[in-house]
């Protein structure tokens, strides 16, 4: 006879199973007020994780799934319904408990919650639903609350979720419609994407006044989504290619990008090497490049024939190094696209040396008193005093930036 897990064997098991599920970042939504409650913390614990607001703020979030029993069997999934994970599961209930109390110890300001399919897509979502609406009404909780979206639930239970998250994600899973044809067949990417939009036109809607002149509140922070990097095959190109056109089709506030972990099974032809979370972390220095700063993705994925990023140098260095007749910009006259293009700008440089220059002559101190580290930007750039001379053409100016080997311990 199976003994049944206790709350915290539990917790342990599905806030472990929840570090999959990338998209746990809280900016963007609305302000409200918790003062009554007796204030905000960030301390660590089971099944908590942080996340930054663009003000720096540090956000934290209970990070867990309702349960990781799941009737689907999608090769790259840790939580398949063929692979022998320990298998746990909360009730509604207790998520809203749980959500509460580490909330009045301040431990938390929300709630992050996924699943596996349970029964139905239905189903689960139904029970996702029942504690965002639970807390929200029953409790008066008025912390940050983001919901993953169950694959094929029904667009009331989706529209309804809407009503009670800041933001809720739909993951297009894989960057191609054959990765997921051949790794997760049995759902559907027409399907989703269908979600997605259909998702889009309701938050659109929500933003238009009514003839109160109020706005209905429903997902203030908006929608995002999740995309598995290594488990098809599937170049950087292509990734980026493929998020570029969801950020314009549903105005996206965010593509998460989660390095994928093979798990081992003979019986899957899933590719042996786990990408390195740099190529993670490329990708969205890459996908920051096609949101803010001008870049297209051919642009950011031109410098390798194989359509890769290069693992050692950040795109936007890459690219420099890739296209040197675009420089050296001078920093006194160029506009504001050059500047975001030198490698070691970035946005808010850019605009406070726009605002500098009309009052001054820039020199190089006075990049450095902006915060700008010169070795990146000096071969890159004309100011006043200072000019690179010949160093762009220099057949060394790679392992200039590139990362030094290092003597690897014997002990």
């Amino acid at each position: 006879m199976l003994m049944k897990k206790s709350l915290k064997e539990r917790l342990a098991i599905l806030s472990d199973a929840a570090k999959y599920d990338a998209s746990c970042a809280s900016s963007g939504t609305t302000r409200r007020d918790s003062s009554a409650s007796g204030g905000l913390g960030s301390t660590e614990g089971s099944g908590i994780c942080h996340a930054y607001a663009p003000d720096g703020r540090c956000i934290s979030l209970l990070k867990i799934l309702l349960t990781n029993f799941c009737i689907y069997d999608c090769a790259y999934c840790i939580n398949r319904s063929s692979s022998n994970v320990e298998r746990a599961r909360f009730t509604p209930d207790e998520v809203v408990w749980l959500t509460i109390e580490f909330y009045r110890r301040n431990y938390i300001e929300g709630l992050f919650l996924s699943s596996g399919i349970i029964r139905s897509s239905d189903d689960t979502m139904g029970e996702m639903v029942q504690i965002a609406r639970d807390l929200r009404i029953k409790h008066g909780f008025r912390g940050y609350i983001h919901l993953k979206t169950i694959p094929e639930a029904s667009a009331r239970l989706v529209e309804e979720a809407g009503l009670y998250a800041d933001r809720l994600s739909i993951n297009v899973e894989l960057p191609t419609d054959q990765g997921m044809q051949h790794y997760a067949p049995e759902k559907r990417p027409a399907g989703i994407r269908r979600s997605m939009g259909d998702l889009r036109l309701k938050i659109e809607a929500a933003g238009e006044t009514t003839h109160t002149g109020r706005r209905k509140r429903f997902v203030p922070a908006g929608q995002s989504t999740q995309m598995i990097v290594g488990a098809d095959g599937a170049n950087d190109a292509t990734i980026l290619g493929s998020s570029a056109r969801l950020y314009s089709s549903y105005s996206l506030k965010r593509v998460y990008y989660s390095a994928f972990s093979p798990i081992p099974d003979s019986s899957r032809n899933l590719p042996l090497i786990k990408p390195p979370l740099v190529r993670e972390h490329r990708l969205y220095q890459a996908d920051w490049l096609y949101r803010f700063y001008g870049f297209s993705v051919e642009e950011i994925t031109s410098a390798r024939a194989d359509g890769m990023l290069d693992l050692e140098l950040d795109p936007k260095l890459a690219w420099a190094l890739a296209n040197r007749q675009d420089f050296p910009v001078d920093v006194n006259t160029a506009d504001r696209e050059s500047l975001l293009r030198v490698p070691g700008f970035g946005t808010k440089t850019v605009k406070a040396l726009l605002a500098a220059r009309q009052h001054r002559t820039v020199r190089l101190e006075d990049l450095a008193r902006l915060g700008v580290v010169l070795k990146k930007v000096r071969p890159f750039i004309v100011a006043e005093g200072w000019s690179p001379h010949r160093t762009l053409e220099r057949s060394d100016l790679r392992a200039v930036f590139a990362p030094q080997p290092e003597q690897l311990s014997l002990l």
